[in-house]
This record gives structure tokens, C-alpha cells and sequence, in this order.
């Protein structure tokens, strides 16, 4: 694969001190610049920025989807790592008690595109998703 630039995206949390424990504490994201309306990180080398928004529906209904027979949530957002990444990542996680919408496994398993994916809930309950492939030249793979 050609070199990947950094992606961009912003969501909304109803609390940034909760998202620096999420984002800085617990996934080990550098923060960089901030203000007392958002907080930008170092995603695995992406722009991610956390935009207060106190007055969010904190239901945060997600729409399901079905994929490989797990009902994956949407909106979703997140890194495709390293194989030996997404495993350390995973069981980070699992040591930190992390509560899973869809525990780490792999999906696709045998067919193109086989990935690790695993999917878990920031404390504003935006959900993330962390995959990784053996080959990563299988990403768009059909």
C-alpha cells in the first residue's frame, strides 16, 4: 500500500475530563493542542479531536448493523493496526476491564478481507472500532 496520511475527525463528548481519562489514560494518546471546549489527541498518528457537547442526548441510541453475525454499531470510528498492535491493544483492554460491544476476534475468517475487529464505547458513548489485518494489502480485498 501507498503511505497513508493522517486522517482528521472530531466527535462529541459530554465531558472532557472523562474523555482525557478515556483517550490519554486509558488508550495512551498524546494530547496536543487544547481549550476549554476540545482536546486534540494523537490517535496512532491521527488528528482525533473530543468537542464538548454537555447537552448531548447522552442515550446515544446506535443503530446496529449485522456483520459476520455480530451486530456492529454505527456511527463508529477507529485505527486499523498492526496485527501484534491490535493483540497488545486487546489485551490492554481486557487487563483495564473494558466493556466490549463486540469482544476481540477475527472476522472474515478464511475469506478476503479476513481482519481482527474488536468494538468498545467511550465514556460519551461514541463507539470505536480497532481491526488489523495479517495483509494489509487485503483491506479493500473482495
Amino acid at each position: 500500500m501507498n503511505k497513508i496520511s493522517p486522517f482528521h475527525v472530531a466527535v462529541p463528548v459530554h465531558d472532557l475530563n472523562k474523555a482525557r481519562q478515556f483517550y490519554a489514560g486509558l488508550l495512551g494518546c498524546t494530547e496536543g493542542r487544547s481549550s476549554e471546549q476540545w482536546i486534540d489527541f494523537n490517535l496512532f498518528g491521527h488528528q482525533f479531536v473530543v468537542h464538548l457537547k454537555p447537552d448531548a442526548d447522552k442515550s446515544n441510541q446506535l443503530h446496529i448493523n449485522q456483520v459476520d453475525g455480530q451486530g456492529v454499531p454505527v456511527p463508529h470510528y477507529g485505527v486499523v493496526l498492526g496485527w501484534q498492535e491490535w493483540t497488545d491493544l486487546a489485551e490492554h483492554l481486557k487487563n483495564k476491564n473494558v466493556k466490549f460491544e463486540i469482544e476481540p476476534y477475527v472476522r472474515f475468517r478464511g475469506l478476503p478481507g479476513e481482519q481482527a475487529t474488536m468494538f468498545f464505547l467511550d465514556p460519551s458513548g461514541n463507539a470505536l472500532e480497532f481491526k488489523a489485518f495479517k495483509d494489509l494489502n487485503s483491506l479493500f480485498a473482495k
